[in-house]
């Protein structure tokens, strides 16, 4: 890597999009970024606003048969911009990859092998990880001499110990079938509880956090001193919190019980507690702001999302109890995540009633909106509430960087 590399491309590629950001990592400034949609179907969407040039948003619409046509499309783009893949400033790639079990617990640079191994994770990560593997051979492709590295979603939370990890199943079975808890989201966990030790002008080894990473798909951890000790997903990311379309804890014999009795096949329990639970099979939206229009519209529809709600926040102040006990000394509850950063009303209602546990929101610093990482805690209060604005992507291109600077 030459002096002059700076630039990271950071993707995340889905089972149908294609997410990119370019950074500067001199600065941790971002050169552009953009998303692909719907490839694989009639019309793709291609959305890519150029930062470093302060040019408009181009949006593009045409078929893109596969990853290998949509990141084309994006690299004639950054290209169009004077940023394109060949550019000798481009120091690496860095790609978003979901699972990487026990034996990626950081950031790895890409080979043969590395892609293996990452393939064999993917019965424990079905919907993730083939995607995640496509972006990556799209990607050598195209640019086979530059370092890909992978950032996991998992490795932040392979400090668990054991006794957080494992599930109380029979030791043999787990270890055969690699069943414990990962977690996941652990770039925005690793990035938050970070920020959040910064905003209190202490070092993270010094603060013990709860992070509470709330978008539609929603997760919990408790860091103590910067490591993960507990997290609220476990083998995938169905466990933990109501989510957007995702159940989260349930017994496990629900399943069972619907198999038997309401005759339903594996794959159809599959998509109803992935796809059709939390909030939107509450209340049949998964959009918080839509669920506190209805509630403060009233009525019977207004009773049904009120519900949705309740159980929503019932669930996030089991896991603050639950993590206050873990971690015995709490400095700090972070909420981020689209709901996280951006819903007042859902941070006031999991805060409320833990006036005990040190825990308070302030009704005027609650209300600001903004971008920054900010306190919404009364000055007084013995733990810090917190509002920190995750970016995983800029986590994963500094973890990229570093590597490969090493």
């Amino acid at each position: 890597m030459t002096a002059t590399a700076t630039r990271v491309l950071v993707l995340n590629s889905g089972s149908s999009s294609l997410k990119y950001q370019l950074l500067d990592m001199h600065d941790a400034s971002r050169l552009a970024v953009g998303l692909v949609e719907r490839i694989g179907e009639e019309t793709s969407r291609l959305v890519h606003t150029p930062l470093a040039t302060g040019g408009a948003k181009r949006e593009t619409e045409g078929a893109m048969a596969d990853h290998d046509a949509a990141l084309k499309a994006v690299a004639a783009e950054l290209a169009a911009d004077g940023l394109g893949l060949d550019s000798p400033e481009l120091a690496a790639i860095g790609h978003r990859v979901v699972h990487g079990g026990l034996k990626f617990t950081e950031p790895t640079v890409i080979d043969d092998a590395v892609l293996t191994e990452i393939e064999r994770l993917v019965p424990v990560a079905p919907l993730h990880n083939p995607a995640n593997i496509t972006g990556i051979r799209t990607a050598r492709a195209l640019r086979p001499d530059l370092p890909q590295v992978a950032v996991f979603d998992t490795a932040f939370h392979t400090t668990m110990p054991e006794y957080a990890a494992r599930y109380a199943i029979d030791v043999a079975t787990a270890d055969a079938h690699r069943i414990r808890r990962y977690g996941f989201h652990g770039t925005s966990h690793a990035y938050v509880s970070r920020k959040t030790a910064a905003l209190l002008g202490k070092d993270p080894s010094e603060v013990n956090v709860i992070v509470l990473h709330l978008g539609n798909g929603a997760s919990a951890s408790a860091v103590a001193g910067g490591r993960c000790v507990d997290t609220s997903m476990g083998l995938t990311p169905l466990e933990g919190l109501v989510m957007g379309t995702r159940s989260g804890d349930i017994d496990p014999a629900v399943t069972f019980h619907l198999k038997r009795v309401a005759g339903m096949s594996e794959d159809e329990v599959d998509e109803l507690l992935n796809k059709k639970s939390g909030l939107i099979g509450l209340c049949g939206d998964n959009d918080m702001r839509e669920i506190r229009r209805r509630i403060e519209a009233g009525g019977e529809d207004g009773a049904r999302a009120q519900l949705a709600f309740d159980i929503y926040i019932h669930r996030l102040k089991k896991y603050l109890g639950a993590y206050t006990a873990v971690l015995g000394r709490v400095d700090a509850v972070a909420f981020t995540a689209g709901v996280g950063e951006n819903a007042a009303p859902v941070r006031e209602a999991a805060i409320t009633g833990l006036a005990e546990m040190g825990m308070a929101v302030d009704a005027d610093r609650n209300a600001v909106r903004s971008d920054e990482p900010r306190l919404i805690s009364p000055e007084d209060s013995r733990v810090a509430v917190a509002v920190v604005p995750t970016d995983e992507e800029l986590e994963i291109a500094q973890q990229t960087y570093a590597l490969v600077s090493a």
